[in-house]
């Protein structure tokens, strides 16, 4: 997703969106963490703010932009983040159970992660290009 000039490394999709305006109905202010492997996966877990608490390994990858929504953080461990560092990622959403700890779990949706490379101005952007 690309806004006035800058580059982000996370967007959603209009379903996640509309998904994530339901939800915020019932549970307030949300965030994700994108989960590294545990419980549930690698899903994206979504909570409400305070729920879950980020510490200073966890690395925030950028805030979604949701129509009519406070922006929506998004957070990864950095572990998780060191391979993931050349992704850029949307949050999508699919029928089928979601996680176990992630709200979306009673919809009879869930969460899922899309992914691409960075391209090069991304790359550029992120100071990830190397010198040449």
């Amino acid at each position: 997703m690309v806004s006035i000039g800058t580059y982000q490394r996370v967007a959603v999709t209009d379903a996640a969106a509309d998904l994530l305006r339901q939800l915020t109905v019932t549970h307030g202010p949300l965030m994700f963490h994108q989960s590294g492997g545990c419980c549930d996966g690698s899903a994206p877990m979504c909570y409400p703010v305070g729920m879950f608490i980020t510490g200073p390994s966890d690395v925030k990858l950028g805030e979604l932009e949701v129509s009519g929504l406070d922006a929506i953080e998004v957070f990864i461990s950095e572990a998780q983040f060191e391979y993931w560092k050349y992704t850029h990622i949307t949050i999508d959403v699919v029928p089928g159970r979601g996680a176990g700890f992630s709200v979306e779990g009673p919809t009879g949706n869930r969460f899922i992660i899309r992914s691409r490379m960075l391209n090069d101005a991304e790359l550029e952007y992120f100071g990830l290009k190397p010198k040449r």
